[in-house]
This record gives structure tokens, sequence and C-alpha cells, in this order.
């Protein structure tokens, strides 16, 4: 018998390393890997430890030459910043892999782990794994540079409403704030017409001048001034300023039209209310429930003013109400609002009530109106104005009484809110007396017109525990907790330094 032996499977054979005699597998360079390294390091001209610059207003890092970039702690962006700082000296190396190792987060160390591949001797290929501190020094980017100084601005934008009543600029506030558009700016600055938005470019204050004309009635003048010149460069430099001016109408405002307006606008009456100031002036003729709209190159083309202001406004109590139903409207008539119910009501003063003075008007109210509520109204009968249009009109044409809206008691309703607004951050020269009074008619316009509360943020007060009780339904509108967001903090909620720091 016969055994017939297998071929035996080749091995590679091994060598002794030239310089220490280890058996190794061949390689060109006829050394082994620890010998190699002590004759060779791949690393050489690769720096250990790198400077990053980081600005601590705004958390962002410099990307050389001059932009700054926002990068979370371990991310891909600040890995690639990393890189790029690397990358002149690595041209002669192969990275593998890069990665980031823990450092304490307030430690201002940055350490990073690479492996690099380099041809060495005789074509041998080193892989080397070694370890790169990035120390964080502080350094003010030029856009806080700007904001710190506060006085160094290339334009600003400034917006004047010649209103009595600042609800326009409340409502402007918070579409600014939603829309994130007061960022940009460097100093946010309130007068007594309205507020200045200073920046530090030309192309940031006209975002602002065309959101402005996008979202309010409006009309813009522009100027500027030479700060200097460079007669060898042929550079100028200039201070450019905005100037908008926003129509002196307010939700809640009787206005007086023009005959021309209002036989253009369906031939509605003359003495209308104003219910709602969006990028248009929503009008509304208590005498027929006509509606129409004016936009901003309308108005100034046959400008009106208001009649009255929220002060002279009197409290009525109602006598009797009588509801209209099926009335038609004149040929050539624009639409009729089918949110409002046309009334014919007899009212009191509440100022008035031990005599037998009443009043006979027709209201755009009577969806909300039953016999003994308050409202809110103005008195045309027992009051001097002196408008042009107002003035030409004939008088059995002018109501006694003119009603704007439900009245309702306003601590109560204060106290029953459960929930706020956020506001922009701004240098005030002086707060009025009267401004908190406007500010919770502002607050009171959101519960009572849904329209008017989808352009804005309205967050959960944690903070106000609602007191509920037979008593306190009075009826009165109220925000719906659908309607509200959860509570954020400042900077969250308007997008500064910690909105800023958030990574998909």
């Amino acid at each position: 018998m016969e055994y017939m032996q297998a071929p035996a499977q080749s091995s590679q054979g091994n060598i002794l390393c030239c310089t220490c005699g280890v058996p190794i597998p061949p390689n060109p360079a006829n050394m082994c890997v620890a010998c190699l390294r002590t004759q060779v390091d791949i690393s050489e001209g690769i720096p250990k430890q790198v400077t990053v610059h980081f600005c601590k207003q705004c958390e962002r890092y410099l990307q050389p030459p001059a932009t700054w970039v926002q990068c979370a702690l371990e991310s891909r962006e600040l890995l690639a910043l990393c890189l790029k700082k690397l990358k002149s000296s690595m041209t002669k190396v192969r990275l593998i892999d890069a990665g980031f190792l823990w450092t304490e987060p307030h430690s201002k160390r940055i350490k990073m782990k690479l492996t690099v591949q380099k041809e060495v001797m005789n074509g041998a290929i080193l892989q080397q794994v070694f370890v790169v501190e990035f120390v964080i020094q502080y350094q003010m980017c030029d856009d806080c540079h700007r904001v710190e100084a506060k006085d160094f601005w290339k334009a600003v934008v400034q917006v004047r409403q010649k209103t009595s009543h600042k609800k326009t600029f409340y409502y402007l506030e918070q579409l600014i704030l939603k829309h994130k558009l007061h960022q940009n700016a460097l100093n946010i600055k309130e007068i007594h017409d309205g507020i200045d938005f200073y920046y530090g470019s030309k192309q940031h204050a006209q975002k602002m001048v065309d959101f402005l004309q996008c979202t309010v009635p409006c009309r813009s003048k522009t100027s500027q001034r030479l700060i200097s010149h460079d007669i060898h460069s042929n550079t100028y430099n200039y201070k450019s300023t905005f100037s908008m001016e926003i129509v002196p109408v307010c939700k809640d405002n009787v206005v007086c039209l023009s005959p021309r307006l209002a036989q253009s606008l369906g031939n509605m009456g003359q003495i209308c209310v104003c219910v709602r100031v969006t990028s248009t002036i929503h009008l509304i003729d208590p005498r027929t429930l006509q509606i129409a709209e004016v936009d901003g190159n309308t108005y100034w083309r046959y400008p009106f003013n208001s009649l009255c202001n929220p002060r002279q406004l009197e409290e009525f109590i109602v006598m009797d109400i009588d509801i209209i139903r099926d009335e038609k409207l004149g040929a050539g008539a624009g639409m009729r609002s089918n949110k409002h119910t046309l009334a014919e009501v007899w009212v009191q003063k509440t100022s008035e009530m031990d005599t037998s003075q009443q009043y006979h008007c027709r209201t755009f109210l009577g969806h909300l109106l039953n016999i003994g509520d308050m409202v809110l109204g103005f008195d045309f009968a027992n009051s001097n104005i002196n408008d042009e249009h107002l003035n030409k009109m004939n008088p059995h044409h002018v109501p006694d009484v003119v009603l704007i809206k439900k009245s309702y008691d306003r601590n109560r309703r204060a106290r029953r809110r459960n929930w706020k607004l956020q506001e922009m951050a701004r240098d005030r020269e002086g707060m009025e007396s009267d401004d908190e009074r406007q500010y919770q008619d502002f607050l009171e316009d959101l519960e009572e017109d849904e329209a008017l509360r989808k352009n804005v943020n309205i967050y959960r007060d944690a903070s106000k525990i609602p007191v509920e009780s037979d008593t306190d339904d009075d009826g009165a509108p109220r925000v719906s907790l659908m309607e509200m967001l959860e509570d954020l903090s400042l900077t969250d909620a308007t997008g500064g330094e910690g909105s800023d720091m958030m990574t998909d």
C-alpha cells in the first residue's frame, strides 16, 4: 500500500531585521516597525499644537482669512475647520482617519487623533497615529465689535407712525421676532414716534425695508451721507438712512374717506371703522357691513386720518337691539362681511344714566351685543371734529354714535390670561405712562381677532395659573391652548445665541 503525501503548503519565510535581528516578514526596508519608526517620523512637520480663534459673544470660530463659522463641539463642521488648519503641512502624507478625543468642555482645548500613511525607505508604507491639540483663544469678531461699539453703523431704518396709539408697532414687533429679522441689527432704539434699527451693512437694512413694505402699508425714502473718500482707490464710504412712514391708522379707529375713494371701493359709506391693519387697511361700513381693503399706494393717493383716538372712546350700555336681515345693497356695491351681523341699537352713555338721553345707530356688532352689554363707541353728536372730508359731508349722513367693540372687565381678563408674548431687546428713550394700557389693548385685540393671532407666536405662561370660577365666564374671547407654544428661554425664542448652537 502506497501513501500519497499531500503537497506542502507554501509558506512565506521570515527575515531578520537589519537593525535589531528580530524575525519579521519581508518588507522593502528590511526593518521591523519599531526600528523603522526610530529612523523615520512621518508626522514630522505636522504641528502638534495649533491655535484656533473663537468669539465668545456669537460663539463662532474663525476660518481664515476672515470668515466666522458656527460650529458645535465635536461636529463635522468643527472637524473640517481644524483639518484646514493642518492642510498645508500634510501635503506629503495621506490622511486615513481623523476623530475627536474627549476633553473638558471648559478646558479651551480640542484634541484630535489623526491616522496618516507615508511611503518611506524603498517603497515601504508606514502608518502612524498621533494627537494634535488645538488651543482655543478668544478673539472678538468684527460683527460683535460693531455691536459693542453701538455707534458703528452703516445704515439705519427709521420706522415712524404719527399716531397716539402703538398697536401697529406691537404687531410689527411680533412679526419681526417671528421671522428673526432683528438678529442682524447692531442696536434697536425706541423713540417717541417709532423705532430705529441700526445695521452694519446696507444689505441688511434693505432686507428690513423690503420686509416692512410687505408687512404693513407704508412708504419709504432713502438718503445717504458721505463719510470718507479714498481718491487713490476711488472708494466711497457712505452712511445710509431709510425712512419708513406707516399709515397713521390703527385698529378700532374711525375714519372718514374722501368721496372719490369711497366710490372706488364700491360706493361704501364715508364713515368707516378700521377692523385690522396688516399689509392693507381693512375697513368696514357700520351702516351696511360692506368691507374693503386699502393698500399703501391707494392710501397715499387718497389719504384719510383717524377721527378719534382710543382715549376718546366712551362706554355705552345697550338698551335695545334689533337684528337687520336680508338688506340689499345698492348697485355697484362691494363685498359684505360674513363675520359680522348688522343691527340697529339704542344705547345710553354710562355717564348719563341719570338722564333719559339715548342714541340710535347702526352697528356691525350685532352678533356680539345683547341688551345690557357694555360697548365702546365714539360720540359724533357731542364732538367737535376738524376733518377735511367730514366737514364737507351732509350732516344727515353722519351718525350720532359709531360703536367700535364690546367692552369686558379688563382686570378679569388680565387675571385669566395664561399666555404671553416675547419682546425685542431695545433701548428706550422714556416709557410713557400710557404704554402699559396700550400694550394691554393689543393683547385684548389678539384675543378677539383670530386672523391677527395667526401671524404671532404666543407662548404659554407657566408661571401664571389662571383662576377659573363660574363668575369669571363673561363671554370674553380667549386664546385656546392649541394656539400656544411651549415657553422657551428668551435667547432661544428670539433667535439669539441659544438657537444658533442648535444643529440638525
